[in-house]
């Protein structure tokens, strides 16, 4: 009763509810998992992820293949997920599939593979013929065509034509036509020239490693590479298989012929330089290294290392690293590291680049410069720049700047910014937009923090003007001062710091460390007055502020005893109940004033 019940209601709902239902063996392959949809007005990104959300896989797509907002109904019972693709872009798009990915591709044009001639000989075996367009009958040109178990290769002339030679016995040859906006196809050709060749629906024309033209956007991978062999990454994007040892001259001239860029090698060795798929083990160059895909372990380069895909373990050059995507481990280089994607690891060079995030410790003699955000460290001779925000520390010679948030520290011969100061800046000159941080320098700016003119009097100097700038935690103070009474003249400037205790809305307590030069009309001896004090302070109303509060002094100078200040300026600075402090004076004083803003 409870099953019969149980089945009734599934079918109530599964009636009325337009959503996707989904029956799917995860062990299969992608593109053979069965789905059931049931879609009205949906638009195309939707059932995509409708798709792919059933199926626990990602799909992988430029945005221009297709109007992602267009509107489709689609009614499908128990088919796989290749059969609803072909159905919903009309046998337009091809497929490529790539461990959790299928990967989408512009294909609406199909071509066949017209053997002219066949030969056999002893461990000979050379075919010659075209590859002709199914709609329009013309020959295609710049296609390639080749043997994936075998790797050998050609790209038709501009007649469509091709020739391939295979050396050995072979009881078959399978080959494969690319080219970019056509489907693959495949033909099987068997020993004996007497039978003809079929049709082959190769088991792995939907696998593929998901590599993209990266390599090919890098300038400098571009002057190393011939126009040929840029074609034959276009068509054959994916890599076909892994060899155990490849030796290249030069890029095309490799113990893998055409074919090096769609092959990952265990040890790769290139005398001046190499392009291959990828490496899972260990390359080394003379000059350099060019590889499309992935990188594993080891790969060292007299010159350069250009990468296309992740990299994943120690890379030296003696000039330039170059990757196209995440980097994991170590890269060291002797002018610059350039990191298209995430970093992970440890950078050494003259300079340091990281296009997304870093986890990473950045040590370079010109500079550091991620364009997202910095869990880690960061050392140059110059400046370290990162676009976002700061978990970590940064020190330079002349100047750091993060544009985001700064929990750590920075520490610059000259300046630091950041927009958020979160930390401890250490320098000449350090700036930030707001900060709840320490800022320790010459001159602190908080450009939404601590801006105050104060006005006060003492028992030494009846005229003093400050301006006070950082936050609340450390603030810089800049001070001018004049004693305008006839015989008793004084002039004085000085820097100190302070630090606001207890900051109400209406009372608060400020300690302020300073020192400042006395000048009694001569330069010939340094008269330094140094300050401790402690203000009391009362806001009458925003932007006023009235406070005052004891002075410890320590006065010391190194004139003789018998120094006499010049005429009109005041001959003795201590009062009378100072107290002598290690041949020099001390003694409590007062302060009051304002402070404006």
């Amino acid at each position: 009763m409870r099953t019969r019940l149980l089945f009734i209601v599934t079918t109530f709902f599964s009636c009325f509810l337009a959503q996707a239902q989904t029956a799917v063996n995860y062990n299969q392959s992608n593109l053979a998992k069965r789905v059931t949809l049931d879609l009205k007005s949906n638009r195309v990104s939707d059932v995509l992820q409708k798709i792919s959300n059933a199926g626990k896989f990602y799909f992988a797509y430029n945005g221009a293949l297709f109007k992602q907002d267009s509107i489709v109904n689609l009614n499908v019972k128990n088919i796989p997920v290749r059969d609803v693709l072909d159905q919903l872009f009309e046998g337009k798009v091809a497929y490529k599939e790539n461990d959790e990915y299928i990967i989408l591709r512009y294909a609406a044009n199909r071509f066949s593979i017209e053997a002219e001639s066949i030969v056999t000989a002893e461990n000979l075996y050379a075919i010659t013929g075209y590859v002709v367009d199914v709609q329009t009958g013309k020959r295609v040109k710049n296609a390639s065509v080749y043997e994936k178990r075998l790797l050998q290769s050609a790209i038709t002339d501009d007649e469509g034509a091709f020739n391939l030679k295979f050396k050995g016995e072979h009881k078959s040859i399978v080959l494969t036509a690319s080219k970019e906006n056509y489907r693959d196809t495949s033909i099987i050709f068997l020993s004996s020239i007497n039978i003809k060749p079929q049709g082959y629906d190769d088991p792995d024309k939907e696998k593929g490693t998901l590599f993209s033209n990266m390599l090919d956007n890098f300038r400098i991978g571009r002057w190393f590479t011939s126009s040929k062999q840029r074609i034959q990454n276009i068509n054959i994007p994916n890599f076909l298989a892994n060899m155990p040892v490849q030796a290249s001259l030069t890029p095309g001239l490799s113990s893998q012929g055409k074919m090096s860029t769609s092959v990952v090698n265990k040890f790769s060795l290139n005398l001046v330089g190499g392009y291959t798929a990828g490496v899972d083990g260990t390359e080394i160059a003379g000059v350099f290294n060019l590889d499309k895909g992935n990188v594993q372990y080891v790969q060292v380069a007299g010159a350069f290392n250009v990468v296309g895909g992740i990299t994943n373990g120690v890379q030296i050059a003696g000039a330039l690293n170059v990757n196209g995507q995440d980097v994991r481990g170590v890269q060291i280089s002797g002018v610059f590291n350039n990191v298209q994607r995430d970093m992970y690891g440890v950078q050494v060079s003259g300079l340091n680049y990281v296009r997304r995030s870093a986890k990473a410790i950045q040590i370079s003699a010109m500079g550091n410069i991620i364009t997202n955000d910095l869990e880690g460290i960061q050392i140059t001779g110059l400046g370290n720049i990162v676009s976002r925000n700061v978990k970590g520390i940064q020190i330079s010679a002349l100047g750091n700047i993060t544009s985001g948030k700064m929990r750590g520290i920075q520490v610059a011969g000259i300046f630091n910014y950041a927009k958020s100061n979160k930390g401890l800046q250490i320098g000449l000159v350090n700036a930030a937009d707001s900060s709840s941080g320490v800022s320790l320098g010459l001159f602190n700016f908080v450009k939404n923090g601590y801006h105050k003119i104060s006005i006060s009097t003492n028992e030494l100097v009846n005229t003093n003007v400050a301006f006070k700038s950082g936050n609340d935690n450390l603030y810089t103070i800049f001070m001018l001062g004049k004693n305008f009474v006839k015989n008793e003249n004084i002039e004085t400037f000085g820097l100190g710091f302070g630090h606001d205790f207890f900051a109400g809305k209406l009372f608060s307590v400020a300690a302020e460390l300073s020192a400042q030069q006395l000048y009694l009309g001569r330069w010939d001896y340094a008269n330094i007055l140094n300050k401790f004090q402690l203000n009391l302070q009362l806001r009458i109303f925003k932007g006023l502020s009235i406070y005052g509060g004891p002075v410890a002094n320590y006065y010391v100078s190194n004139a003789p005893a018998n120094y006499v200040s010049a005429a009109g300026y005041k001959q003795q600075i201590e009062p009378a109940n100072r107290k002598i402090i290690k041949d020099h004076k001390g003694w409590i004083g007062w302060n009051a004033g304002i402070t404006l803003f």
